[in-house]
């Protein structure tokens, strides 16, 4: 049974969001606070629309269709990828190609010759060219393997979409919204939630709060024939620990080193400048907060 904690969502950094003059106001309903600059997410609506989201999944994946992951920026493409293997569907991290889905039967003839190219290689037939010739169609599977590998098996339309990030997959979303796909993605504070049958807000930044996203799909993927389906628990197991006070603060470990929120709440999305850290003995690996939480040119 797959188990989802409050704990893991805070450790995570889900509840981070975007600074305040950067935020979308249609995520204003999601948006539990505040803090120096930044947005911080309510983290019981975060709760509820993995459930929804969980739900959702399974019925598809029931149904005999397929999950699609979507997520081509850096911090997503090594989760998406991971996940997506782990749980036998299919993704694409490298560069969603326009028309995937509009127009997928001329993506299917770009899968057959990936396929045909994959065949030469080992039949010998590349025995009988010249290296010129082997090496341009080298190149050109190299070219499908990177953008289509992931969906070399898809042999119709998905059932769902799990997405990372909708600003930078737009045109992922308008195609799924035009072919009538329902949508799962990561809504952060400066995307906008309409339009997306099952909104999760949280942090799409970071790439352990990816990482959580993506392995919570993929569970869905392989537990839909589980009765039980997920269990949340809300409770944190230290006595001394307030909710409140931990999704409002970025010091979630009295014992780890605290980032300054004032420092990180100025730099600009445009640049991947390091947050400002107290000097404390403790390694970095042990930020309560994912110092991977870089924001992307827009």
């Amino acid at each position: 049974m797959a188990v989802v904690t409050m704990k893991s969502l805070l450790e995570s950094g889900v509840h981070f969001g975007h600074q305040v003059k950067r935020w979308d106001p249609r995520m204003k309903k999601f948006i539990f606070a505040e803090r120096n600059g930044i947005h911080i997410i309510d983290l019981q609506k975060t709760i509820q629309a993995i459930k929804d989201a969980y739900d959702a999944v399974r019925k598809v994946i029931s149904s005999g269709k397929s999950v699609l992951f979507v997520g081509t920026k850096k911090q997503a493409q090594q989760a998406i990828q991971k996940e997506a293997e782990r749980c036998g569907m299919f993704f694409v991290n490298n560069r969603w190609l326009g028309g995937m889905l509009t127009n997928f039967t001329t993506i299917k003839k770009s899968l057959l010759r990936l396929k045909k190219l994959e065949k030469m290689e080992v039949d010998g037939t590349f025995e009988n060219l010249t290296k010129k010739e082997i090496a341009a169609l080298g190149k050109e599977r190299t070219k499908l393997q990177k953008n289509l590998g992931g969906i070399k098996e898809m042999k119709e339309l998905p059932g769902i979409l799990f997405i990372i990030d909708t600003r930078m997959e737009a045109i992922a979303v308008a195609e799924a919204q035009r072919m009538g796909i329902p949508i799962v993605a990561v809504v952060d504070t400066n995307c906008n939630p309409d339009g997306i049958d099952y909104p999760i807000p949280g942090n799409d930044d970071a790439i352990r709060a990816i990482t959580l996203f993506t392995q919570i799909i993929a569970n869905a993927v392989i537990e839909a024939d589980n009765e039980v389906g997920l269990r949340i628990i809300e409770n944190l197991e230290a006595e001394d620990e307030d909710l409140e006070e931990m999704m409002t603060d970025a010091s979630i470990k009295e014992e780890d080193q605290e980032i300054d929120i004032a420092s990180y709440a100025s730099v600009d999305q445009a640049e991947q400048k390091e947050p400002v850290v107290v000097a404390q003995e403790e390694e970095e690996d042990h930020l309560p907060v994912d110092i991977d939480k870089a924001y992307e040119e827009e």
